[in-house]
């Protein structure tokens, strides 16, 4: 990704608790440039890999998502927090730090044998990415890949899903 887009990407202390330093996308997404290369670096690892389905986390993976599917010709489907969804979901619970989340899917969102990417804007523990993969396959779909703008790596989140491809646009070490 081109450097000069990357550096849009501002930090924010203490938010939203003390000692956390937030990686505020807004000033990215407000620069169609920018954005537009988010897009196109966030989907180019998956091109030609068949994928049907893009499956974007609540909340900001719903800025992204949209935009890797139309690049992927693929569908867009959200992945939400409980009671956010419709229809009948199929749900699933996984630790935090502190405490327990969940998260939630429409049970005809994707089927089996579908080719799944996810997509959000950061990974940092990799707990919510590790979750979303946990039910996208308890659907019976692949998950291809995870494509993210951010990565954490000194939380080293991507030792949660060694065994996918795993691509970020911009690495904080």
């Amino acid at each position: 990704m081109n450097p000069e887009y990357a550096a849009l990407i501002r930090d924010i202390p203490d938010f939203p608790k003390k000692g956390i330093i937030f990686k505020d996308i807004t000033p990215l997404l407000l620069n169609p440039d920018a954005l537009r290369e988010t897009a196109n670096d966030l989907a180019a690892p998956f091109l030609g890999k068949g994928i049907d389905t893009v499956v974007g986390m609540e909340s900001r993976g719903f800025i992204f998502g949209p935009l890797v599917a139309l690049q992927l010709n693929a569908g867009f489907c959200p992945v939400r927090k409980p009671g956010k969804l419709p229809h009948n979901t199929e749900k699933i619970s996984y630790d935090l730090e502190y405490g327990t989340d969940h998260l939630e899917i429409h049970i005809d969102a994707v089927k089996a044998g579908d080719k799944v990417l996810i997509v959000d804007d950061l990974i940092a523990t990799g707990g919510t990415a590790e979750a979303t993969v946990k039910l996208i396959e308890r659907l019976g779909a692949e998950v291809v890949g995870l494509s993210f703008l951010v990565e954490l790596s000194f939380l080293n989140g991507r030792a949660r899903l060694a065994d996918k491809q795993l691509h970020s646009s911009i690495l904080y070490g």
